[in-house]
């Protein structure tokens, strides 16, 4: 079974498209859906949100290697799907491309877990449509 990519992206690469790739992870494995998330941004910060590393240890997850990177029009159009949370792919993403978008995500440096449950619960619906469409 080909293992299918989902592209997250947030602007700096740094929060959102991290965590939404860190728990995509972990709900597509324990769902046995054969995909796995990726994050990049359109105008990447230098490191990951510091404390976006640290939510993730907690969990487990160890993103303290993670550098930010800028996305390319290559990588998205070879993605199986891409989920945006505010960012402009003019000039990025091919036209008619289809982008999730979730832009109402709240800002991580305003409040992290708010950020994350919003998330959580984006990935949640997501995994459960993926779901459907792969037939379960």
């Amino acid at each position: 079974m080909t293992t299918r990519t989902v592209l997250f992206l947030c602007p700096h690469a740094a929060a959102k498209s991290v965590l939404a790739a860190a728990e995509f992870d972990r709900l597509a494995a324990s769902a046995g859906l054969a995909a796995r998330g990726d994050a990049a941004g359109t105008d990447p910060d230098p490191v990951t949100n510091p404390a976006v590393v640290a939510a993730l240890a907690v969990d487990g997850v160890d993103v303290s290697g993670r550098r930010p990177r800028r996305v390319a029009a290559a990588e998205l159009a070879s993605a199986w799907k891409v989920v945006s949370m505010g960012c402009d792919l003019d000039g990025i993403a091919a036209p008619g491309q289809p982008v999730l978008r979730w832009d109402d995500v709240p800002p991580v440096s305003a409040d992290l877990p708010l950020a994350r449950a919003s998330i959580r619960a984006h990935v949640e619906r997501f995994i459960a449509d993926l779901l459907r469409e792969d037939g379960r």
